[in-house]
């Protein structure tokens, strides 16, 4: 899937040619610095782009529990109505904007469930208050009539999640969910979200730029820069044996063994403005094993190993610490 978003100084490419599969019951996570797509990528897939942003080219295909794959590029305005929230989901990285301030999380958690299931007031206020307590809400019961900022950041995020998970979805893309939280709420709601993933058989999406919470709770890897993949596998094989020096760059730049005055690594420069991506590899103007070939020609990803694929001319030469 390419996206291309329409600036005053020209049409720039956000994300090209970006490819993964997300399977019930496992974590997919899109990994990259800030900038890289990782979000823009979730909102296509949504279809909640701006106006100034289109999907150019490609297909997002979610295949239901009926074994009947839809593609939400082609599929008409209802139909995509009606997979969402029931096939696809989204949780946002900032509750305070997701959530409606006029209306209290009663109603918006009530909401999917009188839209879709057809659901009496009553019985979609009890619904939501079952929701509430299944993501940790205390006193369901009392709060259910409370607005967004009443709660907890941590609280606020419980509940969007809540809203996602609602009617079981297929697929939930968790846009950074734990963005400005503290550590121990951190891990409360990625614990929350694991425990819904196997109780519920969701494939989940994580979108960050934590290595150590993708290492914790993802079971594959998808590394992006630049609008691209660079890189994707098993994250213990991606994570143990990278083959692209930007995947190795990020690595290395997590101070495992830091000592008190050393120096800490990093990976030097910036990545490329979306109006000016070079010709040849997206990476070159940063990586160490840069060569005539990667200013000229593209890297496709190709498989290095058994299910890991590396968009580098020289995967055999990436370093890991």
């Amino acid at each position: 899937m390419s996206v291309d978003i329409r600036t005053p100084y020209g049409v720039v490419r956000a994300v090209d040619k970006v490819s993964f599969q997300a399977r019930r019951g496992e974590t997919l996570a899109l990994l990259g610095e800030s900038g890289c797509g990782k979000s823009m990528t979730a909102t296509a897939v949504v279809g909640l782009l701006e106006p100034v942003a289109d999907v150019t080219e490609g297909a997002v295909r979610i295949t239901g529990a009926d074994g009947t794959a839809t593609d939400l590029r082609t599929a008409s305005a209802k139909r995509r109505r009606d997979l969402a929230g029931k096939e696809l989901a989204i949780v946002f990285q900032d509750a305070l904007t997701a959530l409606n301030p006029v209306y209290t999380v009663g109603t918006q958690l009530a909401e999917p469930f009188r839209i879709h299931r057809g659901l009496s007031r009553k019985a979609a206020r009890k619904e939501a208050i079952e929701l509430m307590r299944r993501v940790g809400i205390p006193e369901p019961e009392t709060r259910v009539d409370s607005y967004p900022h009443q709660f907890s950041g941590g609280m606020r995020q419980r509940l969007l999640i809540a809203i996602g998970v609602a009617l079981s979805p297929a697929v939930l893309l968790a846009d950074e969910p734990t963005t400005a939280l503290d550590v121990t709420v951190q891990a409360q709601i990625m614990s929350l979200l694991k425990d819904l993933r196997e109780e519920r058989d969701m494939a989940v999406v994580l979108i960050t730029h934590d290595l150590a919470l993708v290492f914790e709770q993802a079971d594959r890897v998808v590394v992006m820069y630049a609008g691209n993949v660079v890189e994707q596998g098993l994250v213990e094989e991606v994570f143990g044996a990278p083959k692209h020096p930007y995947t190795a760059g990020l690595l290395e730049s997590v101070p495992v063994h830091a000592e008190r005055g050393a120096e800490l690594k990093s990976i030097g420069g910036s990545p490329p403005e979306l109006a000016a991506i070079p010709a040849g590899c997206v990476y070159q103007d940063r990586c160490p094993i840069v060569r005539d070939r990667c200013r000229e020609e593209r890297p496709a990803a190709r498989e290095v190993a058994p299910g890991h694929l590396s968009a580098c001319h020289f995967p055999d030469e990436v370093k890991n610490r």
